[in-house]
């Protein structure tokens, strides 16, 4: 049994099969209408969505499966201080797979080590959102004819930006990648980003303020929202809150097959002028994001032809220090034990298995 916590938990070949799957759904959709009967899917969101939900509950109905769940956590045991770890052990008694998200940084992780099924996170906080990249993947590919040899600007919210971080560490694994990281300094990509991803593996990467410096050297522009909920403070977010606006003159600057994608939702990121162009390919976007979900369903239960290898990730364990980090799910659910990984051993720094934080041990 597995589960999908985060985009690295997929080999490249693993991507490849699932947007060969995808494309098959695509083309072949009575293939698979009924591929999934008598099977469940658990929605478990216990933070707002539509979209992500939405798509992992089409792509259930559209395999032929039932789809069970909530879309609030005041609307579940939760609310009545259940545990992440109680809840998803009581639904996998009554699902095969379950798709969740959840405020708190590796909850999905605690979920998959308690669940009895394969767990898929639909987003953890500002951590991960493996399924988004899944449909950033196939969005690229089927616009751009394969996803090597291109520039990619991420802009906005690059700290927080749980989409970035997953869509990073996936395209860092093709050819000729390069990235545009274009954001205000409060909000620029976390440092483990850079030392885990970009300076390690050696991808090419320029650091701008300026939306309009970048525009004429992408082939795909990745705007995301300034994400109001990630913030402390209500100042801070007002002051950051217009940092890109992309418009239809700042598209004049792009190349004429670069293509726009953004997340969603969005708020005013993106005017909607700039929808009718035909480099806009959010609203596309989304419609991948049930396929390559369709797909993800099919592989983690065993019913699709996929035969690459399932890589284990080894980890030099630290079990005596404490995540401080508010947002991790350590800070909630208290009898869940600290648990921390060797991530740099040259300067004994370790993270949270859950959140990525960090802390050094003195040597």
């Amino acid at each position: 049994m597995r589960s999908i916590i985060d985009i690295m938990d997929l080999t490249v070949e693993e991507l490849d099969e699932l947007i060969a799957c995808a494309m098959d759904i695509i083309k072949n959709p009575s293939k698979y209408s009924e591929i999934c009967k008598g099977k469940k899917l658990a929605t478990l969101f216990f933070e707002p969505s539509t979209r992500t939900r939405l798509s992992f509950e089409a792509a259930m109905y559209e395999l032929g499966g039932n789809v069970i769940g909530f879309s609030d956590s005041n609307s579940s045991s939760t609310s009545k201080g259940e545990s992440v770890s109680d809840t998803v052990k009581i639904v996998s008694c009554y699902a095969d797979i379950i798709a969740m998200r959840h405020p708190k940084e590796g909850a999905p992780l605690v979920a998959s080590r308690k669940s009895d099924v394969p767990i898929i996170n639909a987003g953890d906080g500002g951590h991960f959102h493996p399924t988004q990249t899944l449909a950033d993947l196939l969005t690229i590919y089927r616009k751009k004819g394969g996803l090597d040899n291109l520039t990619i600007g991420l802009c906005g919210d690059l700290k927080y930006g749980r989409t970035v971080h997953s869509l990073i560490n996936a395209m860092s694994r093709y050819s000729g990648i390069r990235f545009v990281l274009i954001s205000p300094k409060e909000l620029a990509l976390p440092g483990y980003m850079f030392s885990d991803v970009l300076d390690r593996k050696g991808i090419p990467y320029e650091v701008v303020e300026s939306l309009d410096e970048a525009m004429p050297k992408l082939d795909v522009l990745y705007m995301t929202r300034i994400q109001k909920e990630r913030f402390e403070s209500a100042d801070e977010y007002e002051r950051l809150k217009n940092s890109y606006i992309l418009d239809t003159e700042k598209m004049k600057l792009g190349k004429s097959d670069m293509i726009v994608l953004h997340p969603l939702p969005r708020v005013n990121e993106i005017s909607v002028d700039v929808d009718e162009d035909p480099r806009a390919c959010y609203f596309f976007q989304a419609l991948n994001g049930k396929y390559m979900r369709m797909a993800l369903i099919l592989k983690l239960l065993g019913l699709g032809n996929f035969r690459a290898k399932e890589e284990k990730k080894e980890y030099i364990k630290n079990r005596s220090l404490v995540c401080k980090n508010p947002r991790c799910i350590t800070s909630t659910e208290q009898e869940l034990k600290h648990e921390f990984y060797l991530a740099d051993e040259s300067s004994n720094t370790y993270r949270c298995i859950f959140c990525e934080s960090e802390q050094k041990l003195e040597k």
